[in-house]
């Protein structure tokens, strides 16, 4: 009977999707001197909100059996909080299911009192994501050439920053590793900075309240897509308030000039910050997101 209880506890354990966090630096970059003010509150929504990020990190949730493909997570929030709950660690659970490594990116929240440039250090912060992630390619059973990233709101901002700004050396990289993702998952995200199209707040967070001309340009993603952007799977709702959905048009519209592989996911109704869950409509983003997985043979025909 012990003998049972102890095989029965084993395969509960197996079940359970192990974590692992993550620092991104020894010494962070673009930094100040501060102390760490970083806060977490649940709401009654459920959702836990982190403000005041400025000792970057990420959380690796490893599945039972890994197929080779590993995903950045950037939790939304408008640059002024990270939704880590159900725009982070609830997918990295999910995509586990489907044996995708998922590393959920708590990225530092621009801040003048404790960056020495603001609008640099959530793109330093992914870079260095990616780049941890290849050099432990081997070690954490990932293939390199199918890591992505992932973004819901202004999360999406970041993670469309990381696919067409990737050549930008942010931080050291001695060893020369790519920081370009090999595809982006964009949900409800922040796209532009033009005045048309922007969500505010993304905005002024990141590049403060008059950002000049070019400032503008260089941070909306949509004027930045090139022939080597990567592919990209995309969602909104056509009655989002808070980020219209003429920013995944707009990105949307890029990838298919440059006839870069790419598929969409309009919903007539699902507001903002939905989720993996739009509970406004029938059908589950989710599933339209695996069989494209499948597609750009990402995730194996068989799961």
């Amino acid at each position: 009977m012990k003998k049972l209880i102890v095989i029965a506890s084993l395969l509960l354990t197996g079940m359970i999707q192990a974590q692992d966090t993550i620092p991104l630096y020894n010494v962070v970059p673009n930094n100040k001197s501060f102390s760490n003010e970083e806060k977490s509150q649940t709401g009654a929504d459920g959702i836990t909100r982190v403000s005041l990020v400025s000792v970057p990190e990420m959380i690796m949730f490893k599945p039972r059996n890994p197929n080779g493909t590993a995903v950045i997570i950037c939790p939304g929030g408008g640059y002024g909080i990270l939704a880590i709950t159900h725009e982070g660690l609830d997918v990295a659970k999910a995509l586990n299911e489907w044996g995708v490594t998922a590393f959920v990116l708590k990225y530092r929240l621009p801040d003048d009192k404790t960056m020495m440039d603001k609008s640099i250090g959530p793109l330093q912060d992914a870079e260095r994501a990616m780049q941890i992630i290849r050099e432990h390619a081997e070690q954490w059973s990932i293939n390199p050439k199918k890591t992505g990233v992932m973004g819901f709101s202004a999360g999406g901002h970041l993670a469309a920053s990381l696919s067409t700004r990737y050549k930008e050396q942010l931080i050291e990289n001695p060893e020369h590793i790519s920081f370009r993702p090999d595809f982006s998952v964009l949900v409800y995200p922040v796209i532009s900075f033009t005045d048309g199209l922007t969500h505010m707040g993304s905005r002024d967070n990141l590049i403060g309240k008059n950002p000049s001309a070019n400032k503008v340009k260089k941070y909306s993603n949509e004027l930045n897509i090139d022939k080597k952007t990567p592919p990209a799977f995309l969602v909104h709702a056509k009655d989002d308030k808070a980020v219209p959905v003429g920013n995944t048009m707009a990105y949307y519209s890029g990838l298919k000039a440059q006839k870069i592989p790419t598929e969409i996911k309009i919903y007539e109704k699902g507001g903002h910050g939905f989720g993996m869950h739009n509970k406004m409509e029938a059908g589950n983003w989710m599933d339209n997101l695996k069989a494209w997985m499948k597609a750009q043979k990402l995730l194996p025909v068989t799961i």
